[in-house]
């Protein structure tokens, strides 16, 4: 029998591995003709179904993105990739009016305005307004990562955290900016870098209106208000209010100095420690004060020096409240409330709470006088 896009017929899968309940498969018989044979009956309407099923057999992928080059198994799913390159949002929310690029995306938006969280974790109570949240979520109480790294053998929980991980081994970033021509190794981050060029900040805070570009950067800010310290290091039991000054605080207890520069081989702890000691080398200082047109090697350097025109001490003890315009004064302040002294003399070991203290400590090994 000839399957056409006219014809209905009621039809099997003779893949035995397949448990799909509405498809197509190029193994599909007439009821008549395979009776029994299969788990599954379903309708096809179109013979484009059935070679758009194939591939989850074979594992074939036809189907190629002509931007970064990567296979899909299904047409459909290769339409979908492609918004991440174009930027199209084409499912709109009738409540509020938020776009989206995929109907999935809108779906779970969707559930925001009417609160519904219809899906229950058997272990703790808590309800999600997805499915897949619950999935993630029940991971955090058995410990599961059943998504393996083909190359490191390392496992994580969700299959997002695997993809991100991937081109660390590879180097690719196939993700590019319109704009400036930077590339990025996952599609969040370039998304995440477009506000840099639109100044665009959508989210806002509810407690201080304070906007933010990214979603993320607002969640962390509302740590501040909560006072909540989700990350807590394994070895000192210490918590932190962000996944990076935890990451921070590790280095700490290892030593461990992971970024080189490539002039002199000094090594750093942080990236952002080796992006600022490279102007030490080119003396380049791109970044003007537009008051009084002093010119700063670091964007960040600018920044905190613009604050010296403004007054604004955006950095606020969350103990006393006491506000400063950059937040190295606020993390020396903080020391105050905490007592911990984490800088250490390599000498006599004499642990000081502020760098400065330490330096004027060390003249006394060295002799040195240098206010005479």
């Amino acid at each position: 029998m000839i399957i056409n896009s006219v014809t209905w017929l009621n039809v099997i899968c003779m893949n035995y591995e397949c448990d799909k309940s509405s498809h197509a498969c190029k193994d599909l018989r007439t009821t008549v003709e395979a009776k029994g044979a299969c788990k599954r009956e379903s309708k096809i309407n179109q013979a484009s179904e059935l070679r758009q099923h194939l591939p989850t057999h074979t594992g074939e992928k036809p189907f190629e993105c002509t931007v970064c080059h990567k296979k899909f198994s299904v047409a459909s799913t290769l339409r979908r990739h492609l918004l991440t390159h174009t930027g199209e949002k084409p499912f709109q929310c009738t409540v509020c009016n938020k776009k989206f690029a995929q109907v999935s995306d809108l779906r779970r938006h969707l559930v925001t305005h009417t609160s519904e969280k219809p899906f229950q974790c058997t272990v703790c109570n808590k309800k999600f307004a997805d499915a897949s949240n619950l999935r993630r979520h029940l991971l955090t109480h058995t410990g599961e990562k059943p998504f393996e790294c083909t190359v490191c053998n390392k496992k994580f929980k969700q299959a997002s955290e695997l993809r991100q991980h991937l081109p660390t081994h590879t180097g690719e970033k196939p993700f590019e900016c319109t704009v400036c021509n930077k590339k990025f190794k996952q599609a969040s981050e370039l998304r995440q870098h477009l506000p840099t060029h639109t100044g665009e900040k959508p989210f806002e805070c509810t407690v201080c209106d304070k906007k933010f570009a990214q979603r993320a950067h607002l969640r962390a800010h509302f740590r501040t208000h909560t006072g909540e310290k989700p990350f807590e290091c394994t070895v000192c039991i210490k918590k932190f209010a962000q996944a990076g000054d935890l990451r921070r605080h590790l280095l700490t207890h290892t030593g461990e100095k992971p970024f080189k520069c490539t002039v002199c081989n000094k090594k750093f702890k942080q990236a952002s420690e080796l992006r600022q000691h490279l102007p030490t080398h080119t003396g380049e200082k791109p970044f003007e004060c537009t008051v009084c047109n002093k010119k700063f090697a670091q964007n960040a350097n600018l920044r905190s020096h613009f604050r010296t025109h403004t007054g604004e001490k955006p950095f606020e003890c969350t103990v006393c409240n006491k506000k400063y315009p950059r937040s190295s004064h606020l993390r020396r302040h903080v020391l105050t409330h905490t007592g911990e002294k984490s800088f250490e003399c390599n000498v006599c070991n004499k642990k000081f709470a502020r760098p400065r203290d330490l330096r004027r400590h060390l003249q006394t090994h060295t002799g040195e006088k240098p206010f005479e």
